[in-house]
């Protein structure tokens, strides 16, 4: 079956995709704290892991670490709205979502922190 909302190819494509992202980022930066509270995080840890990384794999997972829980973060978010456009009611395949969501979060969290700890360990430690 054919989706008229997938017409576009080419740069089109591209320059839509880059505006539909940015739209994105601009709502989770309104309507979600905790979206709004790791960015602000981030913003202080990307610099740092440029200092506590001592080479660029250490960098890169450093800062793919904080990358991780904000990609987490959006697609959590993203279920929520979707499971609360379905229906304000209370359901547990709704609560199931929600949970399975917020449990993925938290563990990018808990996978960001380890990375982290172990790195300043490493780190002050020498």
């Amino acid at each position: 079956m054919h989706n008229p909302h997938k017409g576009r190819t080419g740069l089109s494509r591209v320059l839509f995709a880059a505006r539909y992202s940015a739209e994105g980022l601009a709502a989770a930066w309104r309507h979600e704290s905790a979206f709004r509270q790791e960015l602000v995080l981030s913003a202080v840890m990307l610099p740092l892991a440029l200092w506590l990384g001592t080479n660029w794999v250490e960098r890169c997972l450093l800062a793919g670490s904080v990358l991780l829980v904000l990609i987490v973060e959006l697609l959590n978010s993203g279920i929520e709205a979707t499971v609360d456009r379905v229906s304000l009611d209370r359901h547990e395949l709704s609560k199931r979502a929600k949970d399975y969501g917020s449990a993925a979060v938290g563990l990018a969290l808990l996978l960001c922190g380890g990375i982290w700890l172990a790195a300043l360990w490493q780190r002050l430690a020498a």
